[in-house]
């Protein structure tokens, strides 16, 4: 791999760049978005049952104590649970789009390596073919092994840059997915406050 990297030259170093780059917000991501993680059955039930049994402030309290996307969103909403399930619901939306905001940063990033890896490569490459057929010219012969040569050189880098954007490709998909099941999780726990808070509304 060194010695093809060696190889490929200049336009090389930065899709490497890229490579460290990308790899280095995946990581940011997969610790941020490990944290959000919750297990939103066990957290929606201490909810509703310190709603229960202490009122609000034992449910703000619990929220408080629990970390992620969804306890955020709930303490948004229990704070403004005394002005109406209408106040709560909007504020547990005005939340939520601040909290995506939040699990999608970084990820226009990773998006900009798997578009501009593939592009420095095609770049590398014809600046390769340049190159090659520069070589030809100097030559003043057509020989196979200048040809072959100069362009299994140029094509390196377009092997390369493409390596680099499926692996971050992977990474990005993977954390679409994920982002993806903590907005399910978001919304259909919020559905299920909101009628909990309805149904203690009645019963008061």
């Amino acid at each position: 791999m060194v010695e093809l990297f060696v190889r490929g030259e200049g336009f090389m170093w930065p899709i490497l760049i890229m490579l460290v780059f990308g790899i280095a917000v995946s990581i940011e991501r997969f610790i941020s978005l490990t944290r959000a993680s919750v297990n939103t059955r066990k957290f929606m039930a201490r909810v509703t049952a310190a709603l229960d049994s202490g009122g609000l402030e034992s449910a703000v309290d619990v929220c408080q104590k629990t970390r992620g996307p969804v306890a955020s969103i709930f303490h948004a909403g229990l704070m403004r649970a005394d002005r109406g399930a209408e106040t709560v619901e909007k504020a547990i939306a005005n939340a939520g789009t601040i909290e995506m905001a939040f699990l999608e940063r970084g990820m226009i990033w990773l998006s900009t390596v798997i578009t501009l890896a593939p592009m420095l490569g095609f770049t590398g490459t014809v600046q390769g073919m340049i190159g090659a057929f520069d070589d030809i010219k100097k030559a003043n012969d057509i020989s196979p092994a200048i040809v072959a040569d100069g362009i299994s050189v140029a094509l390196l880098t377009t092997l390369f840059g493409l390596v680099v954007a499926i692996i971050i490709q992977v990474f990005h998909n993977y954390f679409v997915s994920k982002i993806d099941r903590l907005v399910i999780d978001m919304e259909e726990s919020s559905v299920e406050l909101i009628d909990h808070l309805v149904e203690l509304e009645k019963k008061n």
